[in-house]
């Protein structure tokens, strides 16, 4: 987890790396993947919600697309001082990491397809029926030092 510092001036301090950055790096390691934790500086408070959501504003202002409606914050905000708010805090969480987990599949699924593609199958069937054909690659070796061929 990357922890940063944010002092008054709005200025960010990666303590993990030791250096100054910007909310966009902040943004990069998010989508690489990472956590953050965000502390203000004067009162030692943890600031990170406020810190993705700021990222999040400055995403849909960029141009790239809303992802959360105005319906869906409408009714994020009904959610706080219900009884079942915490419910669907959960049911959220637990919705976005099963439509990551399948996103990823449909990846694998995506490029498992590619490598089958018709064009491509045909080009490895040429090459390896033609080995000695002027352009044609070279074969690629076989490991196994048993092998004659």
């Amino acid at each position: 987890m990357h922890q940063f510092k944010k002092y008054p001036n709005r200025r960010l301090y990666d303590m993990t790396e030791s250096r100054y950055v910007t909310i966009e790096d902040i943004r990069n390691l998010i989508t690489e993947g990472e956590s953050i934790e965000v502390i203000d500086s004067r009162d030692k408070s943890d600031i990170t919600r406020s810190v993705l959501l700021q990222i999040l504003a400055e995403q849909e202002a960029d141009g790239h697309g809303t992802v959360l409606t105005n319906r869906v914050i409408e009714q994020m905000i009904r959610f706080y001082g219900d009884q079942l708010g915490s419910v669907a805090a959960r049911y959220i969480e637990q919705s976005i990491v099963a439509f990551m987990e399948h996103q990823e599949q449909l990846r694998a699924h995506l490029k498992q397809l590619n490598s089958m593609n018709p064009l491509n199958m045909m080009r490895q069937a040429f090459e390896d029926a033609t080995p000695d054909w002027p352009g044609t690659p070279p074969r690629r070796e076989s490991k196994d030092p048993d092998d004659k061929s």
